[in-house]
């Protein structure tokens, strides 16, 4: 084998190598931004003087996770509805 041949290869899988990796960190970001979407960690510090107020957190957390049981009742209705259940 050459070593140009040699050079290739290596370059093809640092490629796929580096690939990868970006793959995982995007889905690695994905998932932190989904859990701290649903921890309500975006409601920190919005009130006046930087402070949390504990309702509005909760609030937001409550809302969200019915949000998502709101969404799986409307797809579960629509699977009833096109006779998929």
């Amino acid at each position: 084998m050459s070593d140009r041949e040699q050079e290739s290869r290596e370059a093809l899988e640092r490629v796929a190598r580096d690939s990868e990796t970006l793959g995982t960190s995007s889905l690695s970001r994905m998932s932190n931004r989904l859990r701290d979407h649903f921890a309500a960690k975006d409601a920190i510090g919005d009130a006046e003087g930087g402070g949390t107020d504990p309702i509005e957190l909760w609030g937001r957390r409550i809302g969200r996770a019915l949000s998502v049981i709101g969404f799986m009742v409307l797809v579960y209705w629509l699977a009833v509805q096109l006779r998929l259940l």
